[in-house]
């Protein structure tokens, strides 16, 4: 895996690179960088997200407690962190199976989403 502060320091072009999905948001779930790979995974272009709501625009699925609660109890922690679980999206093309990767940066001020995807 990928030093998580590393991860903070990336250019555009490398976070594009990355071999899983990768969202920046800021405390309160609005998306400031979203990467090629999982632009292509959810089918969703990048110009269609930069600047919304990850949790109300982009994915409603993940407006509930599982994700978005702890989402919000992860962002109110101080210091840098990380916490890691299982989820299904559900698009409209079908559900994928996925785990989660909540990072936190006392450095920066940012939380990335990391999405790595199972196969079924």
């Amino acid at each position: 895996m990928y030093d998580a502060e590393k991860l903070f320091d990336l250019s555009e072009d490398e976070v594009d690179a990355l071999p899983f999905g990768l969202i920046s948001v800021d405390h309160a779930g609005n998306i400031e960088q979203y990467n090629s790979y999982e632009s292509r995974l959810a089918r969703l272009p990048k110009d269609r997200v930069l600047g919304r709501n990850f949790f109300r625009d982009v994915a409603p699925c993940t407006a509930v407690q599982e994700f978005e609660g702890r989402f919000e109890r992860f962002a109110r922690e101080e210091g840098d962190g990380a916490e890691s679980f299982d989820y299904v999206f559900a698009f409209a093309f079908g559900r994928q199976h996925v785990n989660i990767t909540l990072l936190r940066s006392s450095k920066s001020g940012r939380i990335k989403i990391l999405v790595n995807r199972y196969d079924d």
